[in-house]
């Protein structure tokens, strides 16, 4: 609990920072993202349980995230940062897609209807593959875009490393070969994102 506290207040720290910096669209992205975070669990309609996490991480660990980082140093809104934004948004949706689909049974029995709980395992594993997937083809759509260019391509240096999760996702049911495919999903969040950064700044 006491590292929860730390964590708030050095979060809030860096928004006051940056609301200083960049003025009220910070703010009420920060706020929105509170908000968001706390009707996740909370509230008498809890979007985590109603299938709606998937679209929470993706908008939020994705698409504010990456815009918003652009918006504190442009000062702009464009079309271009959001279409960078969605193979982040793809992958990190992908790590909150394992874990779901490793809590089926559990989930169920506590009556939290994530969308794996909804769909079913079998079409739950494919959309984590069409996830990765679409991580992937959205990054190689912004090569022809102006300012971007063929360096978006480096992401695709990371593909080896979408094998294993997707294997494991595809045909386990094992807890810990699971958590293992958590673990892998998230290092591929990280490469692909380095990746990316990198090509978009040569």
């Amino acid at each position: 609990m006491g590292g929860r506290f730390v964590a708030f207040g050095i979060a809030t720290l860096a928004g006051l920072y940056l609301i200083a910096a960049a003025g009220w669209p910070v703010l009420a992205a920060g706020g929105a993202s509170m908000l968001a975070a706390l009707a996740y669990t909370g509230g008498p309609w809890p979007f985590g349980y109603h299938g709606l996490g998937d679209v929470f991480v993706f908008i939020f660990f994705g698409l504010v995230a990456v815009v918003g980082t652009y918006y504190v140093q442009a000062e702009a809104i464009t079309a271009a940062a959001v279409a960078a934004a969605v193979p982040v948004g793809c992958t990190v949706t992908a790590i909150l897609m394992v874990n779901n689909i490793r809590d089926i049974e559990t989930d169920e029995a506590a009556g939290k209807r994530t969308l794996a709980v909804m769909i079913g395992r079998q079409p739950a594993r494919w959309l984590f593959v069409a996830t990765v997937a679409a991580a992937y083809l959205s990054a190689a759509a912004l090569a022809p875009i102006d300012g971007f260019g063929a360096w978006t391509l480096l992401s695709w240096l990371s593909i080896p490393l979408a094998v294993s999760p997707m294997r494991a996702v595809m045909t386990s049911t094992d807890g810990p070969t699971l958590n293992s495919a958590l673990r892998a999903t998230a290092r591929l969040h990280l490469a692909l994102g380095v990746l990316l950064a990198i090509g978009l700044a040569v």
